[in-house]
């Protein structure tokens, strides 16, 4: 038997305006999941338990079959483990973005105006963080480190004393005054934030003009996945966050020419991924791909809808057949988290999910908001089960 998770981020919605009070997984075309969905078993998932933040981090994990309120213990050190940083218990890790944050009269604090900073290619962002690192990480007074991730997607290590601190993830923030670090280490933090806009100016290539420091934690240490559920697994994603997940829990992490994380990211070369893993050893294989949840953060419509119909067009139409050709198998797909495009950020409501088995047919249903809105909800680290058929 072999096990496909895929993972559209974010694409949970509401009802837009725009479409009629329809969501973008109603109006996009999607023949072959709509096919798939009339064969399979859909329901509603909580990939976010109550009570805790609507991040990629939680709502991944869920999906990996981890228990977020047992396991979780911030989103930074996940991205971190991903780079190969190894943070010692007297240390932590932070998200560092790279933001804009717009000041005028009206607004001296600022107002976050781009949390993705433009969506600097990686080579740009890396030069950023590396005189970052040479001009404030030794001059803040503790030991501050800064490491390069992909595009705006950064890390700072810092003394475990500066975890003592409210940070707002930036993504919240979107066309809203800048609500700045708190608590008793936030002053450090904003100071630092703040140091960071001379840095930035050496830079015109790059459009962000700060970072932004956030998701602060400890490294979690996570069982593996091959010894909490007994078969092989591996993932493809350009997201440092989920490919930090994969690490943390020994999954072979696929890297694919293309994956960008952004509208352009490579579908084909991380179906073909997944294809080729699954015709060797590889028992399940994890497909995310982060395009609709940018475009819930940037309220873009256009590209929400058409980031699902590149996963149908792109993704599921060429490998449903490779799967058939391999034998039995089973597919889960689920987003980590709704992204709502009038919103712009993540919200904590249940998101639907679909199972479907090669072999044998489940009850059916429409795979949308709506069509699943009457489902019994499931805890989201339960799912893994569900697919796996070990309930």
């Amino acid at each position: 038997m072999k096990y496909v998770i895929c993972v559209p981020d974010g694409c949970a919605d509401e009802p837009h305006p725009d479409l009629g009070g329809r969501t973008p997984l109603e109006v996009a075309k999607m023949p072959v999941l709509s096919a798939l969905a009339a064969r399979g078993t859909v329901g509603r998932a909580a990939v976010i338990p109550e009570g805790m933040p609507p991040g990629s981090d939680v709502g991944n994990l869920s999906l990996l079959g981890y228990d977020p309120a047992v396991h979780h213990t911030g989103r930074a050190p996940i991205e971190a483990a991903s780079l190969g940083i190894r943070i010692r218990p007297d240390q932590v890790a932070f998200r560092c973005n790279l933001s804009t944050v717009a000041t005028d009269a009206d607004h001296p604090d600022g107002v976050m105006a781009d949390f993705a900073g433009g969506h600097p290619n990686s080579e740009d962002a890396a030069e950023v963080i590396k005189a970052l690192d040479e001009q404030l990480g030794s001059g803040v007074g503790a030991e501050v480190s800064f490491h390069p991730g992909v595009q705006y997607r950064h890390i700072m290590v810092a003394p475990e004393s500066w975890a003592a601190a409210d940070c707002i993830p930036p993504h919240d923030l979107t066309d809203s005054p800048a609500q700045w670090p708190t608590g008793p280490a936030g002053q450090q933090l904003s100071e630092l934030m703040k140091a960071s806009r001379s840095v930035l100016e050496q830079f015109p290539q790059v459009s962000a003009n700060q970072i932004w420091l956030w998701g602060q934690g400890h490294q979690p240490e996570l069982p593996s996945f091959q010894d909490t559920y007994g078969i092989s697994a591996a993932m493809v994603t350009a997201v440092d966050l989920v490919r930090g997940l994969g690490v943390l829990t020994g999954m072979d992490v696929v890297q694919v020419e293309g994956a960008t994380g952004w509208y352009d990211t490579n579908y084909e070369a991380k179906r073909d991924a997944a294809i080729a893993s699954l015709q060797g050893d590889t028992d399940l294989f994890v497909i995310h791909i982060e395009a609709t949840d940018e475009a819930g953060h940037a309220g873009n419509l256009a590209e929400k809808v058409r980031a699902l119909e590149n996963w149908d067009a792109r993704v599921l139409a060429g490998l449903i057949p490779a799967l058939d050709a391999m034998g039995d198998w089973r597919l889960l797909m689920s987003p980590d988290h709704a992204t709502p495009l009038l919103l712009k950020t993540h919200t904590s409501t249940t998101v639907p999910y679909l199972i479907v088995d090669s072999k044998v047919d489940g009850s059916g249903g429409e795979y949308s908001e709506s069509g699943t809105e009457q489902a019994e909800v499931v805890p989201g680290h339960e799912l893994m089960s569900l697919l796996l058929q070990r309930t």
